[in-house]
């Protein structure tokens, strides 16, 4: 793991990269700059776990480049692989520890965002800011959920399907 945050803090290309990341395009260039500064960019090499199953803290973290698996339980659940996929966030929300490892698949650049920094903010900047992160939040989480409610259906299609044969071969179905 190394920490790119010096080379980088000043990099317009950093800034315009971070930008470009479409859960942080609300984001002024001024707000991009200030978390910049109360950030770190880090580039974790394959293998590098990033966050730990049960762990706690108050971080999160947004993909510049490369690819990360989400591990539940030791096993691949997720691969995140697209700039500014965000982990990291249901922690913050919560204040649980973490629900899944992730882990660097191949070298990984995150921009990792200790969020204690809203504490640092006063009246107007803090409330915006706070809003802003959380509407971010909100749009990955509903995300997620229509995804999990589309597998889900998936699942329970496959189960009836399954239930089918095995009712037309005179077979026991199992209890749920």
């Amino acid at each position: 793991m190394t920490s790119a945050s010096d080379y980088l803090e000043d990099s317009e290309a950093l800034i315009s990269r971070i930008q470009s990341i479409p859960l942080l395009r609300p984001f002024s260039e001024q707000d991009i700059k200030g978390l910049i500064k109360l950030s770190r960019v880090v580039q974790y090499d394959p293998g590098d776990r990033i966050i730990e199953e049960g762990q706690f803290d108050n971080r999160i973290y947004f993909l510049i480049r490369g690819e990360a698996g989400v591990l539940k339980g030791g096993e691949i659940i997720s691969v995140l692989r697209r700039t500014g996929d965000l982990f990291g966030e249901m922690g913050i929300i919560d204040g649980s520890p973490r629900s899944a490892s992730i882990v660097a698949r191949t070298e990984a650049v995150c921009l990792v965002v200790d969020i204690s920094y809203m504490d640092r903010l006063q009246g107007h900047e803090k409330t915006a800011f706070t809003a802003v992160l959380y509407r971010v939040f909100s749009e990955i989480l509903s995300g997620r959920l229509r995804s999990a409610d589309e597998r889900l259906l998936r699942l329970s299609e496959e189960n009836s399907r399954l239930r089918n044969e095995l009712e037309k071969r005179g077979l026991p179905i199992p209890e749920p």
